[in-house]
């Protein structure tokens, strides 16, 4: 009989596709995703495009939300803000780029410094934020680009009022198409930033010189800057306080990062320090923020200067679209239509720049902490999740541009404030005095800056939150879900080992799991004679025993290397490392059976204790109830019952 697959089941092949490819790396081609070993990289300034989607994309609403923000101080709170980023951001993201070359960024850093549960709570937390940073990217720059288009004045009559469902059109086209398959765009990238920096570049050269030639735009500035604040201490000192609302113009550098591993380097070049990736990594990260610079100060001062107050406001001609709005006002419908096309082009690839960062981010945390649904591992139910998230988060703040603003802030400057805090510590280790002094002096000022934009827009921090609650809670699920889960990659025996797997394969294979105290031969002679006892075994019967030392039970896969000693001159015994005693057992057992074709023994002596608080020493610390904890592994890794490792315990 002839059976075809149903719809159900095609459907499931097709959502779960690359599942399998996906086990280990997690990886997933979008412009975030690490290359092929064959990939040789790109000139560092394409791949400074790539960044610059998401980087440079932010001018589309940067000045009109510094304007709402800082008001007349606007241009010189941008001015204190690239002191910030010059200053402080990009030394902080050089030496990120030194100290984690394959693009792990500042997380990663701060991972090799934490160990136990503790490091992973923690970068589940700053996971957490990195989320809310992309996401809020992906319906931020979703809502920017609807605002471009509704505000045309040759499109505003027929679609004003539609701003939410154009915004949540387009975070489902974004879906749509990384369900479809997203392939690395570096050219495209080129294409967009190319474009949109010289239009920029035109915008903001009309505008200077119409400020030039309206002398009086700068003195009524300048007089109502004085009335407002007085002098000019008073100015700066109050633009310290205001700039942290201007943080979104400090988003890039975790992403410049990022695609740190399409940057091509030396051919000289080793994978553990790659010289000439970092040294152009750095190039890209030092012309990114230069360039960014000069747009951010420029187009905060002519925005300030040209359009009137009111415009910046919500409804207001100029709001999400300052310099939409004087492209149009001082170049022409027709110009202004193409700089419209443009921004929405760009923050529309902006979107998919983050939805990338994210497939790849999450798997390459969360699978190899056992944190995961196995499901999560593939990239199209993770799109399906993470659009459901965009669409949620557009509803939330209504697809307003101005609202989204503290949630993108949040995230940016906690992963900014994180990889200060990681460079500091770094530096702090490599005996380096200055180095530390500096980069604690800018992580206090990052750390302030958050904290002050944490206070006037608690938004941010409330949806961090409840991304961080969100991923904590499912991670946990996932592990305990997991928990029974073989989860040894490989084995490996020491010769010595071998030997003793060797010598007893002839005869029932019998192990002893003995937890190392004193290690000394009343021990192992009393240990001996116990399970002789209760398991009623003759007194030729041979024995090896097992002893598995815990590492780092938060840890969930690992690879398995077991060596073998003679103690006391008779008692051969195994040791092992793993994060886990009952599935490090479990693995050398199945191990054993291949290797020899026999069924092993193992023999436990029973834990003592409240079932249910072994089972938490199990689940936290990787030991607890081993005996029957062990078997279930077996079970679970082993249906078949007659070939499945024998388990005894009294």
């Amino acid at each position: 009989m002839v059976t075809t697959e149903g719809p159900p089941r095609r459907l499931r092949a097709w959502m779960l596709e690359g599942l399998s490819d996906m086990g280990r790396t997690g990886g997933h081609t979008g412009p975030h995703a690490e290359p092929k070993p064959a990939h040789k990289g790109q000139p560092w300034w394409r791949v400074m495009c790539l960044t610059g989607v998401d980087y440079f994309s932010t001018l589309g609403y940067q000045p009109g939300i510094a304007a709402l923000a800082a008001g007349l101080l606007s241009p010189i709170a941008t001015i204190v803000l690239v002191v910030v980023t010059l200053a402080g951001a990009l030394p902080v993201y050089r030496r990120v780029a030194e100290e984690s070359p394959r693009g792990e960024g500042s997380i990663a850093m701060l991972e090799r410094l934490l160990s136990f549960w503790k490091g992973k709570l923690f970068v589940l937390t700053l996971l957490g934020f990195a989320a809310t940073d992309f996401l809020v990217t992906i319906t931020l720059s979703a809502a920017d680009a609807s605002t471009h288009l509704v505000e045309n004045p040759h499109l505003t009559s027929t679609l004003h009022g539609h701003q939410m469902l154009i915004t949540l059109l387009l975070v489902a086209l974004l879906g749509a198409v990384f369900l479809k398959g997203f392939l690395e765009a570096i050219g495209v990238a080129v294409a967009l930033v190319g474009v949109y920096l010289a239009l920029n570049a035109v915008v903001v050269v009309v505008g200077l010189w119409h400020v030039a030639t309206a002398g009086h735009v700068v003195t009524d500035w300048s007089a109502a800057l004085t009335a407002e604040h007085g002098n000019a201490l008073a100015m700066v000192g109050v633009a310290l306080v205001v700039f942290p609302k201007l943080a979104l113009g400090l988003s890039g550098f975790e992403t410049g990062v990022a695609v740190m591993p399409h940057v091509k380097g030396d051919d000289s070049d080793g994978e553990e320090k790659p010289a000439g990736r970092i040294r152009n990594t750095k190039k890209l990260l030092t012309a990114a923020a230069a360039i960014m610079s000069v747009f951010l100060v420029t187009t905060s001062f002519i925005t300030t200067l040209l359009i009137p107050e009111k415009e910046f406001e919500a409804g207001g001609k100029a709001n999400g679209r300052a310099l939409a709005y004087l492209a149009h006002e001082y170049l022409g419908g027709a110009f202004g239509t193409i700089y419209d096309v443009s921004t929405i082009a760009i923050l529309w690839f902006a979107g998919a720049s983050a939805m990338a960062g994210l497939l790849n981010l999450m798997p390459r945390y969360l699978p190899r902490y056992g944190m995961a649904p196995h499901w999560a591992r593939a990239v199209r139910p993770m799109v399906i999740v993470f659009t459901l998230i965009g669409f949620l988060v557009t509803w939330i703040f209504d697809a307003d541009v101005d609202a989204q603003g503290g949630a993108y802030a949040t995230g940016v400057l906690v992963l900014i404030s994180s990889a200060a805090i990681a460079v500091t510590i770094a530096a702090r280790k490599a005996g380096q005095r200055k180095w530390t002094i500096a980069f604690a002096v800018i992580a206090a000022v990052f750390l302030y800056t958050t904290v002050v934009n944490v206070i006037e827009r608690p938004d941010g921090v409330k949806i961090g939150a409840c991304f961080i609650a969100g991923i904590i809670l499912v991670s946990l699920l996932s592990r305990l879900a997991r928990a029974f889960e073989l989860r040894v990659t490989s084995v490996t025996l020491d010769p010595m080992a071998e030997r003793f797997v060797r010598d007893i394969a002839s005869r029932k294979i019998r192990f002893i799991a003995n937890e190392p105290d004193r290690r000394d031969r009343a021990e192992y002679r009393d240990k001996v004679d116990q399970i002789r006892a209760d398991n009623d075994l003759p007194e030729q019967e041979d024995f090896v025993f097992v002893e598995v030392t815990v590492t780092d039970p938060s840890e969930f896969e690992a690879s398995l290397t077991v060596r073998g000693e003679v103690l006391h001159g008779r008692y051969r015994v195994l040791t092992l490392e793993s994060s886990s005693i009952p599935n490090a057992l479990a693995a050398l057992l199945l191990h054993v059976r291949e290797t020899t074709g026999r069924t092993p023994h193992i023999y436990f002596e029973w834990t003592e204790g409240n079932p249910f608080a072994n089972f938490l020493r199990f689940f936290l610390f990787g030991q607890g109830e081993v005996a029957p904890v062990t078997r279930e592994v077996l079970r679970g890794a082993e249906p078949d019952r007659t070939r499945r490792p024998r388990v005894h315990t009294a």
